[in-house]
């Protein structure tokens, strides 16, 4: 379990992110068109997975933004952008915002991405939503960066995570 805060106060996670080096767990998640995906629909690229609470929030839709900038310049990599808001949110996010570069997923049928991957957040305001996290796998599905926010309502190291690839 993992301690990070939201406004000072502790929120604990249901577990720790995936260790370097590791291979990264296979997961389902929702996209827009409400099709589900897996690790094998990305199989062979390079994965940033930016991982937030909500796309209606501040802070998480600017990482939307600022990793979708990058997106486009980054070869042979995808970023998923991953929360548990439901895949109609993500659509209208990304159309209001048109966003093209980067692929909005959601967990919400289960949380079991978020739990596999022990960032889903067990108390608080923001209990049962994803902690704010970077997960930075290579084209074999190795992790080589992780960062969890210590304050949910801080943007993440955007610089080291692409650095990461």
């Amino acid at each position: 379990m993992a301690t990070i805060t939201l406004g000072g106060k502790p929120v604990y996670t249901t577990g720790t992110l995936p260790e370097i080096n590791s291979k990264a767990k296979d997961f389902k998640l929702v996209a827009i068109d409400l099709s589900t995906k897996t690790m094998k629909d990305f199989e062979g690229y390079k994965l940033v997975l930016n991982i937030f609470p909500s796309v209606n929030t501040g802070v998480c839709s600017n990482s939307v933004r600022a990793f979708n900038e990058k997106a486009s310049e980054l070869e042979n990599t995808k970023v998923l952008c991953i929360s548990r808001d439901l895949p109609f949110a993500h659509e209208q996010f990304c159309g209001a915002e048109g966003l093209t570069d980067v692929v909005m997923l959601s967990d919400f049928k289960e949380a079991a991405f978020g739990i596999d991957y022990g960032l889903l957040m067990t108390n608080g305001i923001f209990d049962g939503l994803l902690s704010r996290c970077v997960i930075v796998l290579d084209k074999d599905s190795v992790v080589k960066y992780t960062e969890q926010v210590t304050e949910i309502g801080q943007e993440p190291n955007y610089e080291a995570a692409l650095n990461a690839l």
